[in-house]
């Protein structure tokens, strides 16, 4: 005999109870507009290719071979077979809130030895871990005073009366064992 995959009957409970609860959420006046309020996607910060900073760039020299421009400036994002006599380096940082960031350089060969760089101008290192750090926006503190109008509201406390003090016990002599004795 064939046992099915699945109980269809258990699903349709299951769906059931989301949709109610859902529907139940929704019934609350503003809940769904404060719930959709609190949960927010996470953006994640999108890095592409290879940083190059001006010091990098400055190390470059021309005649240098394809092997030694490889170990300054790393791997490149575009090598293309049409265009084997360049290098494309491309660098583009795309994060939630701030202007995206790009960046090009192209590196020339003739005979496999560099000819000349062109591109974009390379900040610095320093420069470039400035430019990340982001502003931190300070919470919003409530006010945690209460105004003269707002306190008449209230009724005022009366002073509660000091409790009769307890007589005091005398201070134990002996204490009860740490550890129950072994048998």
């Amino acid at each position: 005999m064939h046992k099915p995959m699945f109980a269809p009957a258990r699903w349709g409970a299951r769906w059931g109870a989301i949709v109610l609860i859902g529907a139940g959420m929704a019934g609350c006046a503003g809940t769904g507009s404060r719930l959709a309020g609190m949960v927010t996607p996470y953006k994640v910060d999108v890095v592409q290719g290879n940083f190059i900073s001006r010091e990098q760039v400055q190390m470059l020299q021309p005649g240098m071979g394809r092997q030694q421009v490889r170990e300054i400036l790393g791997t490149p994002l575009m090598v293309s077979v049409f265009h084997s006599d360049r290098w494309e380096y491309v660098f583009t940082l795309k994060r939630p809130d701030v202007e995206v960031q790009t960046r090009k350089l192209t590196v020339f060969f003739k005979d496999n030895v560099m000819e000349r760089v062109e591109g974009d101008e390379m900040p610095t290192e320093a420069e470039f871990v400035a430019s990340l750090s982001t502003k931190v926006s300070k919470p919003k503190v409530p006010q945690l005073e209460a105004t003269e109008a707002q306190l008449a509201r209230f009724p005022k406390a009366e002073p509660a009366a000091e409790p009769a003090a307890a007589p005091a016990l005398p201070p134990a002599t002996s204490y009860p064992p740490l550890e129950s004795p072994r048998r």
